[in-house]
């Protein structure tokens, strides 16, 4: 821990400090490293936890439970021993769970991009015939629910992250406009920060009035199973609680096996209402005959029920839980004191969401990738990329080894300090 912290410090120490800054970098730029940070891949050893689906279902296993053949067309709901084992972790009943394809996000737009041409349940027209559209975007959030809204031309209104979830009361302000249609979630472990939404947030959100009578909750319960602490962080079912407040049809549920078993080729669910149900498979019906049913058995058999999933997710879990405490200790050590960064502590999911001095994230990725180290793009966690305050940097330490991690961290914190002691020069300096 340091005496005096960063902005504290004189304009002559700040200079001394620069000096020996840009030496250091100099030398880690000379290393030749080639790291990435950028997304929350799963390492090699972890998609080694599901090798045996590589074995699955086998010459002769090819029927499911019910005697499905699954070599065959048909079966658009998905089999229902997986939706059975699944029905828990995302706390949607089997009969109102849908398993698909490899990718929940493949299903987000799809449910968006039918509501765009069609409408939802409780439509009275496609929703931009209704006017302009706009979708609620917690920040920082997940970058490839914002490409979604951007390709389809929809507005995206941020709403700040707090620690217990989005800020409920600008969430309640904000959806007295008709026009906000719907509000991206990622209600545990959030995408970047971690966050779990708490009971209070998951509440408010099921009973909020809105002024859209088919306003939609985008509940992308990405990390449902993914905690890496001793203790799980409970959630709330927020699908029956808005069927308890009157609002059956409010919330789409989506999930996946992708960071669970092969990344690749994995099972992806979606849940809700019985009306939203039926609307989605009516559209899915008109462009596929089934989904990939034999995927569907195999993991159906690797992973047969809820406690199969919690002790495959606790060897994750082992594997992931030495990185997230390396993060910290790094950080720590290098800028803890200094008053120039802050990050989050997760106790799950993919990432950790590191905020460093205002105007500086965009230059802490540009010295970084002098250095060899790749870092997901400064503002990516915000509609449009732009992230206001110019703070917000994402690190994904699941894919690179211990050692790679720690080089990479140990570059990054360096760029960091350099990054903020240069801001603070040129503040003290009058050129900022």
């Amino acid at each position: 821990m340091r005496e005096l912290e960063l902005p504290a410090l004189t304009h002559s120490a700040l200079s001394d400090r620069l000096i020996a800054l840009r030496d250091e970098h100099q030398r880690l730029k000379g290393q030749g490293l080639r790291l990435d940070l950028t997304r929350g891949k799963p390492s090699p050893e972890q998609l080694t936890l599901s090798q045996p689906l590589l074995g699955m279902p086998g010459a002769d296993g090819h029927t499911a439970q019910d005697g499905t053949d699954c070599r065959n067309y048909g079966g658009l709901r998905g089999l229902p021993e997986l939706r059975a084992t699944f029905s828990g972790p995302l706390q949607v009943p089997a009969e109102q769970l849908v398993a698909f394809g490899n990718s929940s996000l493949e299903l987000m737009y799809e449910c968006l991009v039918d509501a765009v041409l069609f409408g939802v349940p409780g439509s009275s027209a496609p929703w931009p015939r209704e006017g302009r559209t706009a979708v609620l975007c917690p920040v920082p959030g997940y970058d490839r629910h914002f490409a979604i809204c951007e390709k389809l031309g929809l507005d995206m209104i941020p709403v700040p992250m707090t620690e217990t979830g989005p800020d409920m009361d600008e969430v309640e302000r904000l959806v007295g406009d008709e026009r906000v249609k719907a509000i991206w979630c990622v209600p545990k472990y959030s995408n970047p920060t971690a966050v779990t939404f708490s009971a209070e947030t998951v509440r408010r959100l099921a009973a909020m009035e809105t002024a859209a009578p088919d306003f939609r909750v985008f509940w992308d319960n990405a990390y449902a199973v993914h905690g890496v602490a001793d203790a799980d962080e409970p959630l709330l079912d927020i699908l029956g609680l808005s069927a308890e407040h009157g609002h059956p049809d409010r919330v789409f549920v989506f999930g996946s096996t992708s960071k669970i078993t092969a990344a690749g080729s994995g099972v992806a669910f979606f849940g809700s209402s019985p009306a939203n149900v039926s609307w989605l498979l009516g559209h899915l019906a008109k462009r596929t005959i089934g989904p990939d049913k034999v995927n569907q058995l195999r993991h159906a058999r690797f992973l047969p029920d809820a406690p199969a999933v919690a002790a495959h997710m606790a060897r994750h879990a082992a594997l992931l839980r030495p990185k997230f405490e390396l993060i910290e200790t790094v950080l720590e050590k290098r800028l803890g004191g200094t008053g120039v960064a802050s990050w989050t502590r997760p106790r799950g999911g993919y990432f950790v969401s590191l905020d460093v001095l205002d105007g500086c994230a965009a230059r802490v990725v540009e010295l970084a990738g002098e250095a060899g180290i790749a870092l997901t793009p400064a503002g990516a966690a915000f509609p449009h990329g732009k992230d206001p305050r110019d703070r917000n940097v994402r690190l994904a330490p699941s894919y690179p080894d211990l050692d790679e991690l720690r080089d990479a961290l140990e570059g990054l914190v360096l760029c960091v300090e350099l990054a903020a002691v240069e801001r603070l020069l040129a503040a003290s300096d009058g050129t900022v």
